[in-house]
């Protein structure tokens, strides 16, 4: 019953990108959009930089997803969906495969506090931009 429940989630989080504001997906990888980010002040710029050192990697500039990593503007990752105590506990252990396939996230190492709460202030940023709430 739980397999059956979690599979009806996920059909219904997953394939809807571009109903949430201006979110396009590209053409070459369908789960990386187009993200503008609006302009930045205080942690969240502070958190632009560490975002693109420790993140951008995997989840593309902007927030926008990659080649390792989904966009972190979709639904599943705005503010009433997932607080920001979940990325904290996602960056401090990491996480098993669930949502996408793009295999388990490490945790990231050498990341402070204060870099932890710059970074979730930067990718909430463009989900504000785009009316997450």
């Amino acid at each position: 019953m739980v397999t059956i429940l979690v599979a009806v989630a996920m059909v219904w989080w997953l394939p809807d990108l571009q109903s949430s504001g201006s979110l396009q997906p590209t053409a070459a990888l369908p789960h990386v959009v187009t993200v503008n980010v609006p302009a930045l002040s205080g942690m969240a710029s502070e958190g632009s930089g560490i975002f693109a050192a420790k993140c951008s990697a995997c989840h593309g500039p902007k927030t926008s997803g990659g080649q390792g990593g989904p966009p972190l503007v979709h639904k599943i990752y705005e503010p009433d969906h997932r607080a920001d105590g979940a990325f904290v506990m996602v960056v401090r252990r990491g996480v098993r495969l669930h949502y996408w396939k793009f295999g388990s996230m490490p945790q990231v190492d050498d990341v402070t506090e204060d870099d932890l709460r710059a970074t979730i202030a930067y990718i909430r940023a463009p989900q504000a931009a785009i009316g997450f709430n």
